[in-house]
């Protein structure tokens, strides 16, 4: 897997995106040094390509597939994408309130702390389906960190995701609707990207 070795705050500057979207909350004085220049058409298509992939932390090749995907799916192929990435494994987990970015939920994925329905998933890709069951791994539930999430009074950050932090245990109530995803991304410019 390749790893990215930029910053997020500068990334997010140049693709014009909020900070908190990717869980860096620094703000920067800097402004972006494009303001003023006229971006073509193709070029604003490819912003929204790269913001997509920045927020939802994944390769070119992973982006492409997913398109693939959602292309032969029935419905709008931009939001069945969208739909796509935020069944990921790292996304729930995320969207639970286990972890802070989708960078860290990745990793503790893919340091196989969860199980999924009963089996230990260490796959952040794995595309969870509506009423899966997430928990905690038994031997990791006495972790510091888990033990802090325990007693946080965070509230969930969805609707279609709910999490029991007595347990633990979150589950999959249903799967999100293009209205449940609050990513400051336009599908449809990306659809028209590759579909030249």
């Amino acid at each position: 897997m390749a790893i990215n070795k930029y910053n997020r705050l500068k990334r997010c500057r140049f693709l014009e995106l909020d900070p908190t979207a990717v869980g860096c909350f620094k703000k920067s004085i800097r402004t972006s040094g494009r303001k003023g220049k006229k971006i073509s058409e193709y070029g604003l298509q490819l912003r929204e390509k790269q913001r997509a992939k920045f927020i939802y932390n994944v390769s070119e090749k992973q982006f492409r597939h997913y398109y693939d995907v959602a292309d032969r799916m029935k419905g709008v192929t931009g939001e069945n994408m969208l739909i796509l990435l935020e069944r990921r494994l790292d996304n729930v987990i995320y969207r639970m309130g286990i972890a802070t970015t989708r960078l860290q939920a990745r990793q503790l994925v893919s340091h196989a702390q969860f199980y999924v329905n009963g089996r230990r998933v260490n796959i952040p890709s794995y595309l969870v389906k509506a009423g899966d069951v997430i928990a905690v791994k038994d031997s990791k539930k006495s972790n510091k960190y888990f033990t802090a999430i325990k007693e946080s009074k965070a509230p969930g950050l969805v609707k279609w995701v709910e999490f029991d932090r007595e347990k633990l245990e979150g589950k999959v109530l249903a799967l999100p609707n293009r209205e449940d995803i609050d990513s400051q991304i336009e599908e449809h410019m990306i659809v028209e990207l590759y579909s030249k």
